[in-house]
């Protein structure tokens, strides 16, 4: 007797599992759906970051902030006259103080820098102790060009001022010897006054009436982060040297010279009023010292930390979705080439695993730094995901082949980020390389073998 028998159906779940379609789209939306844990990793590293931030600007406030030294620049008052017409239309003549100001002819700053590290809890600042050494020349006051008349000028009154950010980075007070006087400057905050915070000078030149003067003056000064400079002098030279092996030249001016070794770095500066943004001299404040004239004119050394953990996490972060959906196709080729099944919980908490895996580099970094950090999460995470998927397929050579996987992937990202001009260089040919494999793989896959269809027996 024959029978007809068809086999049973397979139910729309096992086909839809067994799509390669539907497992591609299923993937595809996972990977999106992680870019939410990823956004939030990047938040979490933007606040620790500003929580060193923070850190730092208090161990400023309490040691002392960035110094802009500024060099001295002479204040000479003169008498003003302007007419005033009552309204009886008569004219008088009101007096008035203006001040010209006078920049140095030869400016020339030397300065040895020590930093050294301070820490805030977890959190590190780099201070400074300096000592500087500025000296220089006025040269004669231009008055047919200028037309100032002589016997206008309060000889006097006349006032010798340097600038500086931060007074509470000054150990001593500073001496300063002009032609063969020796004077100690005092704080001055007369809104005659060139720079924000003056350490001024009166001198009186009444006898000699001449504006041509040597200068110089010695001080010990603390700061943090940045020592920077102002060019003011019609020939600016400016030397500085410290112990420190990663200093960041900043501002407008670069040095002609540097040198940099594992222990120290020097640098040298000479310019000229030619890249200068203001005059020799000049009658009333105004616009002629506005605040971007200074900083066009401001240079400096920035000392930054050893690492930048932060930057470096943040970087490391930024590549997340890039490992995340790389190792899912990896892991997807293996399920093709291997003919098993790796369902999409199983994908979920892959990725889950490698998301979590930037909050471990984070919290690590912060106590053994991002070298040893990074090693720590990457081991931990490849060990965890690559046992996981050894106990749900119950394989241990496809575990070690996703294990070896993921360490090229964290090996290639750690090499991304430890490059910095040739970084997109070797990113480029790593991801074409990557590309290369998986399509050597997909080849190895036969995309158009069909299903079983019900087979009828007799």
């Amino acid at each position: 007797m024959e029978t007809n028998q068809f086999s049973q159906p397979k139910s729309l779940y096992v086909q839809l599992n067994e799509s390669v379609g539907f497992k591609l789209f299923l993937i595809g939306v996972l990977t999106l759906l992680l870019l939410i844990p990823s956004s939030w990793v990047q938040s979490l590293i933007s606040e620790r970051q500003q929580n060193q931030d923070e850190a730092t600007s208090e161990i400023a406030s309490k040691w002392s902030g960035q110094q802009l030294i500024e060099s001295p620049a002479m204040q000479i008052p003169i008498k003003t006259f302007t007419k005033a017409i009552d309204k009886a239309g008569k004219v008088t003549l009101r007096e008035g103080i203006s001040t010209i100001y006078v920049l140095p002819e030869n400016l020339r700053i030397k300065s040895a820098v020590t930093p050294e590290i301070l820490h805030r809890g977890i959190f590190d600042a780099v201070v400074y102790n300096s000592t500087v050494k500025i000296e220089g020349n006025f040269s004669l006051l231009e008055l047919t060009k200028s037309g100032i008349d002589p016997e206008m000028i309060l000889w006097d009154k006349v006032k010798i001022v340097a600038g500086l950010t931060d007074f509470k980075g000054l150990k001593n007070s500073p001496k300063i010897r002009i032609a063969d006087s020796s004077y100690t400057a005092e704080p001055d905050f007369a809104p005659e006054n060139l720079f924000d915070n003056n350490l001024a000078v009166q001198i009186n030149l009444s006898g000699k009436k001449n504006t041509a003067l040597s200068f110089d003056y010695y001080f010990d000064l603390k700061g943090s982060e940045e020592l920077n400079f102002l060019h003011l002098g019609r020939n600016t030279s400016v030397e500085v040297n410290g112990a420190w092996n990663n200093p960041s030249f900043t501002g407008n001016y670069l040095p002609e010279k540097r040198e940099i070794t594992d222990k120290q770095f020097s640098g040298n500066w000479r310019m000229s009023n030619f890249n200068r943004p203001f005059p020799q001299q000049w009658q009333g404040k105004g616009d002629v010292f506005s605040v971007e004239n200074r900083i066009k004119a401001t240079f400096g050394i920035k000392f930054l930390l050893p690492v930048d953990q932060y930057q470096k996490i943040m970087r490391s972060a930024k590549y997340a979705i890039l490992v995340i959906l790389l190792s899912f196709v990896s892991l997807f080729f293996i399920e093709l080439l291997q003919k098993t099944t790796v369902s999409i919980l199983h994908y979920l908490l892959i990725g889950a695993a490698m998301s979590i895996y930037y909050t471990l580099l984070l919290s690590f970094s912060e106590q053994v730094g991002f070298n040893v950090a990074y090693f720590i999460a990457s081991v931990a995470t490849i060990t965890l995901v690559s046992t996981f998927i050894g106990a749900f397929l119950k394989n241990r050579k496809i575990a070690l082949v996703f294990s070896a996987i993921l360490g090229i992937f964290y090996s290639f990202i750690y090499v991304i980020i430890q490059l910095q001009d040739f970084a997109l260089l070797v990113g480029s040919i790593g991801l074409f390389i990557i590309v290369a494999c998986l399509m050597y793989f997909t080849v190895k896959i036969n995309w158009n073998k069909s299903e079983p269809v019900p087979s009828l027996t007799s």
